[in-house]
C-alpha cells in the first residue's frame, strides 16, 4: 500500500527487489530473443519521441544489429506510418507476426491490428496497458539485438506498465529546447529512478536549424539548456537534432528508415 517501487528505502518485509522485479516481469514470447530493451520517452508530447525512436531503430538497423521497434503509443501510433507499413499484421498458432520495414525492421503497433490506420483507440487504460504487454509476450520477434520501445508522452499507465513488465535496460529522454525542459525532463528522470532503470542519455529535439541559404544555425525554439539539465542529472547528451525538412517528408512517405544523420549515428555509438 503506498509503494514507491524504490525497495531500497522501504522497510517493508516483502521480496527483496530483484525477486519482486522479475515476479512482475511478463514472459517474452518462447519464440523470440531480445538482448536489450531501450525504452524512448518524454514528459511531454510533440518532442518528436517517435521521429527518434525511427531515426535510433534505423540508424542501429544500419550497423547491422537486428533491430525492433514496440510501439505502445496505443492511442497515438505513428511509427507504421513513418516506415511506410500498411498491412494488417498476420497470426500464426505460435503468435502474432510482426510487420517487417523494406530495410528489415520488426514493428509491432496496434495501427498494424486496425482495420483501417484512422481509426481511434478508444480503450480505458487497463485495456491499452494489457495491449502493451501483448506486444511483448504474444508477437513472435525472433532474434532481436535492440528493441526500441516508443512510449506514450508522460509517466502515466503505459510507462508503469513498460517499466514493470518488461525488462528494460534503460531509457532515452527526448526534448526540446524551451524553458519548462528542466521541469519536464525531471518528472520522467524521477520516474525511471523510482523504478530502477538507468537513464541512458537525453537527445534534445529541434535544437536548431540550418538555413539552406546562408548556412547559419537559428535557434527557432529558444537557446539550448540541454547540457545544463544533462549536468544536473548525470546523463550524458546524445544528440542535439536539428529541425530536419527531409526526414518530414521521408516519413510522410513511409521512408523514415531511408534518413542518415550524423548526430543519430553518434548517438547510437553511445548506446551500444
Amino acid at each position: 500500500m503506498g509503494c514507491t517501487h524504490d525497495c531500497s528505502s522501504c522497510s517493508s518485509d516483502c521480496k527483496s527487489g530483484s525477486e519482486e522485479k522479475q515476479s512482475m516481469k511478463t514472459p517474452l514470447n518462447d519464440k523470440s530473443s531480445v538482448k536489450k530493451v531501450i525504452a524512448v520517452m518524454s514528459g511531454k508530447g510533440g518532442v518528436g519521441k517517435s521521429t527518434v525512436t525511427a531515426m535510433l531503430a534505423s540508424a542501429m538497423n544500419r550497423e547491422g544489429f537486428k533491430t525492433a521497434v514496440l510501439d505502445a503509443d496505443i492511442t497515438g501510433p505513428s511509427i507504421p506510418k513513418m516506415f511506410g507499413l500498411h498491412e494488417r499484421a498476420m497470426g500464426s498458432e505460435d503468435g502474432i507476426i510482426p510487420a517487417v520495414t523494406e530495410m528489415g525492421i520488426k514493428v509491432m503497433s496496434v495501427n498494424l491490428l486496425l482495420e483501417n490506420d484512422t481509426d481511434p483507440v478508444v480503450w480505458r487504460g487497463p485495456v491499452i496497458s494489457g495491449t502493451v504487454t501483448q506486444f511483448w509476450s504474444d508477437v513472435i520477434w525472433g532474434d532481436v539485438d535492440y528493441m526500441f520501445v516508443d512510449m506514450p508522452p508522460g509517466t502515466g499507465d503505459v510507462a508503469l506498465t513498460v517499466y514493470q513488465s518488461l525488462p528494460v535496460d534503460g531509457i532515452v529522454i527526448v526534448t526540446s529546447p524551451q524553458e519548462l525542459v528542466s521541469m519536464i525532463v525531471e518528472k520522467a528522470v524521477k520516474m525511471a529512478d523510482m523504478m530502477n532503470i538507468p537513464l541512458l542519455g537525453i537527445v534534445e529535439n529541434m535544437s536548431y536549424f540550418k538555413c539552406p541559404e546562408c548556412g547559419r544555425d537559428h535557434k527557432i525554439f529558444g537557446e539550448s539548456r540541454i547540457d545544463e539539465v544533462a549536468n544536473r542529472f548525470g546523463a550524458p547528451v546524445l544528440a542535439k537534432l536539428p529541425i530536419e525538412p527531409d526526414f518530414a517528408k521521408l516519413s510522410d512517405e513511409g521512408k523514415a528508415e531511408l534518413f542518415i544523420s550524423d548526430a543519430i549515428d553518434e548517438a547510437v555509438s553511445k548506446l551500444k
